[in-house]
């Protein structure tokens, strides 16, 4: 056990944010936060390490733990560099290592028998150093800073230089580096691109530190968290296994819940309707049983209400047709101080939904305004169809007026919709379709918090009934569930849509096609983010076959079933296609390890572990061959 909690309660106002909330984190256990927006998490996080002190209960932590914290506020020195800032991670690493090099002089002039001494404790400052990986410090910094996006130019720049958002990636290497025994991990994933998220989830991964994370990221919670503990109405509930898996045993156990709930409100009802009708009757000492029943059972055996999270009921409004082709892009080329992208061309047709992906700084905002015409592009052509109508949701949220009320700022600025189809009882109720309602609709935007003043932009988006919406990270602040609800609504949603993202999961739910951003140019995928990470590994020598759990997409297209298929004599035993799959998941992994493995610079310098290595890698790789050949015949003949 490294830390423990038990009956948690804190007040701000009247309500409880936590009530009661207990939780257990064990040595290596990978758990996933989830909650709702305002629901507490970050106040948890807080008491866990102790910033925040409870109003009732306890948090115990194990003698000797080390606890590291991500907090969404940073601090630093701004005139310390990257690397110097990385270092201090490593502090006790590099003592470690000057005391075993100060060993090793003093070893040199010192009599035999002060060297039998030294030797010793030379030895375990030596072994001490192997297991820690103390002589790769070098290499171990380079490898979180690189993966976090941060090239060796960036080493030595001073980090008051740094934008915000690459501050907290500092930080967060900082934390990685440090191997605690247990991260708390707030939002690790933000300010971070694909690529460096990517490379965060196989390090975590693969990590065998504990942690308690909270992310807003579905894809991310599935790929590297095998618990989740749920955070609603101030107390906690666990769930073994991925987001994807505490969803299912959320419903089963909601339903569950109901049905005991509502059984018991009908036995109470029955009850108390038996005692008022018999009270004063022949049935009275029947009538005075049943009263002590009811007590008994509201006292003592009381089913628990099911804690439901609501998931807002978004809509966007039915729309105009349009022409066929909604935006057509001819060569476009954009460049400042130098080229950002250039020979762009894509066309959008109507109906389809389409993500831009791209590294942080490649463009993609800028593009965006260059096809809404906001932003003159150098070169090319950029023609939106006939009968289209553009909505843009900009990340920034400078699409409403802060200074205006909720109900006031999505108004549409068309007229003939605001005066006959959107009237303030209209706009009340739609802004209660993206979750804001009571007393929030009558404030002003800027009051609002992030997530808030999202769904009223999203809202505003949806008054304006346009056909083509253009969307610049709409989920941006929204939690798990409303998130959930966009993805509903843009899925029903009758006309077209272009969008950035950085959700993957919401990318895979909503896309049919992507565009990515890359070598100054883009490049078209029909598909979801699935497909397009299956094409980069086929590029990349690599078939997955598993993606994320629930999502799965093969590996190879399945050929067509022939008319001979089932005389055909198979080469492999009888077995189903999705154990093939799962070997195939394992040996991926496996052969993922063993390159991880060849690059360790320590692995180089022993001959012996390199000829193992490479002698294990060739054996997986023969395996993996086979399990493709064996699944292309399942696929076939089953």
């Amino acid at each position: 056990m490294l830390l423990s909690a038990k009956n948690l309660r804190k007040y701000f106002s009247a309500d409880p944010v936590l009530d009661g909330a207990s939780l257990e984190i064990r040595q290596g256990q990978h758990i996933a936060l989830v909650g709702p927006n305002g629901c507490g998490k970050t106040t948890l996080l807080n008491m866990l390490v102790g910033d925040l002190s409870p109003d009732g209960g306890e948090v115990t932590t194990a003698p000797g733990a080390r606890i590291g914290f991500l907090r969404q506020q940073v601090e630093f020195d701004p005139q310390q560099t990257v690397w110097q800032m990385a270092e201090t991670a490593l502090a006790a690493l590099i003592q470690l290592a000057e005391r075993a090099h100060q060993l090793a002089q003093r070893m040199a002039d010192a009599s035999t028998r002060e060297q039998q001494t030294l030797a010793r404790q030379y030895d375990y400052l030596h072994s001490e150093l192997e297991h820690r990986r103390g002589y790769q410090i070098e290499f171990k910094i380079r490898r979180v800073l690189g993966g976090l996006g941060f090239s060796q130019e960036f080493e030595q720049r001073p980090i008051g230089q740094l934008s915000g958002g690459q501050q907290n990636r500092l930080m967060l290497a900082r934390l990685l580096l440090e191997e605690p025994d247990l991260m708390l991990l707030d939002e690790p994933s933000n300010h971070l691109d694909i690529e460096s998220t990517t490379w965060l989830e196989q390090f975590l991964a693969e990590s065998r530190q504990a942690f308690l994370l909270v992310s807003h990221d579905r894809y991310f919670l599935d790929r590297v968290t095998n618990i989740t503990f749920e955070l609603v109405h101030g107390q906690i509930d666990t769930f073994p296994g991925n987001y994807t898996k505490y969803k299912e045993l959320k419903a089963e156990r909601l339903e569950v819940q109901r049905r005991t709930y509502e059984r018991q409100q009908e036995e109470k009802d029955k009850l108390k309707d038996f005692i008022r009708r018999h009270h004063h009757g022949q049935k009275h000492a029947q009538a005075e049983d049943r009263r002590r029943k009811l007590e008994r059972l509201e006292q003592t055996e009381q089913a628990p209400v099911p804690r439901e999270i609501p998931i807002p009921k978004m809509k966007f409004h039915d729309v105009d047709r349009c022409g066929d082709v909604v935006l057509r892009v001819d060569q476009l080329a954009k460049s400042f101080d130098e080229p950002l992208f250039s020979g762009v061309s894509f066309q959008i047709e109507r109906g389809q939904r389409w993500g831009l992906l791209g590294a942080n700084g490649s463009g993609k905002t800028t593009l965006l305004r260059c096809l809404l015409h906001q932003l003159p592009f150098d070169e090319g052509t950029v023609k939106p169809g006939t009968g289209v109508e553009v909505g843009y949701f900009d990340q920034h949220l400078q699409c409403v007026d802060s200074d205006s009320i909720s109900a006031e700022a999505i108004r549409p600025q068309d007229e003939s919709i605001a005066e006959v189809r959107m009237d303030e009882l209209a706009r009340r109720d739609l802004l209660a379709r993206f979750g804001i309602s009571g007393d929030t609709a009558l404030q002003r935007v800027n009051r609002l918090s992030g997530g808030q003043r999202n769904r009223v932009a999203l809202a505003n988006l949806a008054a304006q009934r346009s056909n083509f919406l253009i969307l610049d990270e709409p989920t941006n602040h929204l939690d798990l569930w409303a998130r959930e609800a966009l993805e509903q609504a843009l899925n029903q949603f009758a006309g077209t849509l272009l969008l950035v993202s950085h959700d993957r999961y919401f990318l895979n739910r909503v896309c049919t096609h992507l565009l990515v951003l890359e070598n100054r140019s883009v490049r078209v995928i029909e598909g979801n983010y699935d497909t397009y990470r299956m094409l980069l590994s086929k590029q990349n020598g690599q078939v997955p076959v598993t993606q994320l759990a629930g999502q799965g997409t093969p590996a190879k297209k399945r050929k067509p079933r022939s008319q001979n298929s089932e005389k055909r004599k198979r080469r492999f035993p009888y077995r189903k296609v999705a154990e093939i799959e799962s070997d195939i998941a394992t040996c991926e992994t496996k052969i993922e390890e063993l390159h991880f493995r060849l690059a360790d610079p320590a692995v180089h310098r022993d001959a012996p572990a390199m000829m193992a290595a490479k002698s294990e890698l060739a054996d997986e790789n023969e395996r993996l061959h086979q399990l493709y050949e064996h699944w292309e015949e399942a696929s076939e003949l089953n």
